[in-house]
C-alpha cells in the first residue's frame, strides 16, 4: 500500500492548506496574508498549520509551481508533437487555456507574482523558459510559413499568452466548457496571425 505525502486531519491535509492560501493570497496579496490568516480560514491552529508546511514561501512555491507544471507540461507535449510547428502552436494555446480553467486560483497568483521574493524570482525564472518555448515554436512556424514572419516572435509569444493569460479576469466554469473557450482563443489568436 503506498504512503500518502500527506498529512493530518481529513479536510485539513496539505492540498485543503494550499487551496485556502491561495485564496488568501489572491483575495489579500501575497504580502498582506499571514500564516495566522491560512489557519484561521481552515479552522485550525497555526501549529497544526506548520504541521503541514514549513511557512508562507513554501504554500507560494507550492502554489505557482502547480500552475508553471501545467503549463510545462503543455509545452512539452507542444515540443514533443510531430508535425507543423503552426499546429503545435495553436494547440499549446489550446491545452494552456485548459490548464488556466483547470487551476484558475493558481494561475491567477502566478501572474500576480513580481519577483520580490525567492519563491516569486523562481517563478518568473519559470515563466522566462516557457515564454522561450512559446518564442522557439512561432520562429518554427514562421520559418514554415505557417505564421507571418513580419511579426517578431518573442512579441508575437506574449501577445498570444496575454490573450490566454487575461481569462484570469473574465473566465468561470460558467461562462461556458473549457474545451469551447480554448477552441474560440486559439481560432482568433491564429486567425490574426495566418498568412493570407
Amino acid at each position: 500500500m503506498e504512503k500518502s505525502r500527506r498529512r493530518g486531519r481529513p479536510g485539513h491535509d496539505q492540498d485543503a492548506v494550499l487551496a485556502a492560501a491561495v485564496r488568501l493570497f489572491n483575495t489579500r496579496g501575497y504580502d498582506a496574508t499571514s500564516m495566522f490568516d491560512v489557519a484561521e480560514s481552515l479552522g485550525i491552529t497555526k501549529s497544526t498549520l506548520y504541521h503541514h508546511v514549513s511557512g508562507k514561501e513554501q504554500l507560494l512555491t507550492m502554489a505557482v509551481d502547480r500552475a508553471l507544471d501545467g503549463l510545462f507540461e503543455a509545452a512539452e507535449a507542444a515540443v514533443r508533437d510531430e508535425g507543423a510547428a503552426t499546429v503545435r502552436l495553436k494547440d499549446l494555446i489550446r491545452r494552456s487555456v485548459l490548464v488556466l480553467a483547470d487551476r484558475l486560483e493558481f494561475v491567477t497568483l502566478l501572474l500576480r507574482v513580481r519577483g520580490n521574493t525567492a519563491a516569486e524570482q523562481h517563478a518568473l525564472a519559470r515563466r522566462r523558459e516557457f515564454d522561450r518555448i512559446v518564442t522557439d515554436l512561432v520562429k518554427q512556424a514562421q520559418a514554415e510559413g505557417g505564421v507571418r514572419a513580419d511579426v517578431d516572435p518573442a512579441t508575437a509569444a506574449r501577445l498570444l499568452f496575454g490573450m490566454v493569460n487575461s481569462l484570469i479576469e473574465w473566465y468561470r466554469p460558467d461562462r461556458g466548457a473549457p474545451e469551447s473557450i480554448a477552441g474560440t482563443v486559439a481560432d482568433l489568436a491564429f486567425d490574426g496571425l495566418r498568412h493570407r
